[in-house]
């Protein structure tokens, strides 16, 4: 489980909670079951009508990824990407055949199979950019779901204390006034519930999948750049330090260091330096 998650959302409920139980009179009044289907349900009806049921499908099943700590490791394609270097080096192609078997990554299986069918190297980076594309493209459409629930919900909360606001003024001209209090929870816990809904569960849960997309396409890009040294015939041993450099400088860049890491990590550059060529003497 995905422990900043699991602790983020209970933080935030924890924090309502007690924030109810100091400042309020009466905590039960915030309870209030009329008023959470008019946000839930009209939430969810106003998703089914904007999207195809296929897509919304696909959508639930991300949840599970939000909720689950998926930390993928790049050692290990940086790992299947240099011995597939090495096989090729030796000529050994009926290996390389068998390890396209073992490796679990689709994506990076896809970038060998292209290296060892002698495809061009500009048509295996433009195949592999596209599915890229296409990655984002459909992960971005997935946190778009999520994006237009969380303007959903405060809009039916504001349509449930529409809803309040009218049983209220009408019940104020009767004799029953304690109708007057409840149609006046209803019309405001609605708003609450709606906000609520809406920052703390369907916004997050959208940024958490945007940011799940980045980096995943951080590490198909890493691939990218290890199958077009692969597809050069470049050293395993020059493979596998440019794609450590790639994955460490990545991490420095996101702490705000400043580094050479563009000089560095073109693959397709025409200057090579005495560290790359003593690399590929090394092997």
């Amino acid at each position: 489980m995905d422990l900043s998650t699991i602790a983020g959302i209970m933080a935030g409920l924890g924090l309502i909670v007690v924030s109810i139980f100091l400042s309020a009179v009466e905590p039960g009044v915030y309870i209030n079951l009329p008023g959470l289907l008019i946000v839930i349900g009209g939430t969810l009806a106003a998703t089914l009508v904007s999207f195809p049921t296929g897509e919304l499908a696909k959508v639930w099943r991300v949840v599970g990824y939000v909720f689950r700590n998926n930390e993928y490791s790049i050692q290990d394609d940086i790992t299947e990407i240099a011995h597939a270097a090495r096989l090729r080096r030796h000529g050994d192609l009926a290996r390389i055949e068998d390890q396209l078997e073992r490796i679990a990554n689709p994506f990076l299986k896809t970038s060998i199979q292209l290296v060892i069918d002698n495809t061009p190297p500009d048509e295996i980076v433009n195949i592999l950019q596209w599915r890229i594309k296409r990655l984002r493209e459909q992960e971005r459409a997935e946190a778009h779901v999520f994006h237009t629930m969380s303007v959903y919900a405060p809009a039916f909360g504001m349509f449930g204390t529409l809803v309040g606001m009218v049983n209220m003024l009408y019940g104020m001209g009767g004799p029953d006034l304690l109708n007057v209090g409840h149609n006046m929870a209803v019309a405001l816990m609605t708003t609450l519930y709606g906000l609520v809904l809406s920052n703390l569960i369907f916004k997050p849960i959208a940024i958490k999948i945007e940011r799940r997309t980045e980096k995943r396409a951080m590490i198909m890009r890493m691939i990218v750049e290890g199958t077009i040294l692969l597809a050069g015939n470049r050293s395993p041993v020059f493979i596998r330090e440019t794609l450590k450099s790639f994955s460490a400088q990545h991490d420095d860049e996101l702490r705000g260091a400043n580094s050479s890491f563009n000089d560095e990590l073109q693959p397709t550059a025409k200057k090579t330096t005495k560290r790359q060529r003593d690399l590929d003497e090394d092997f």
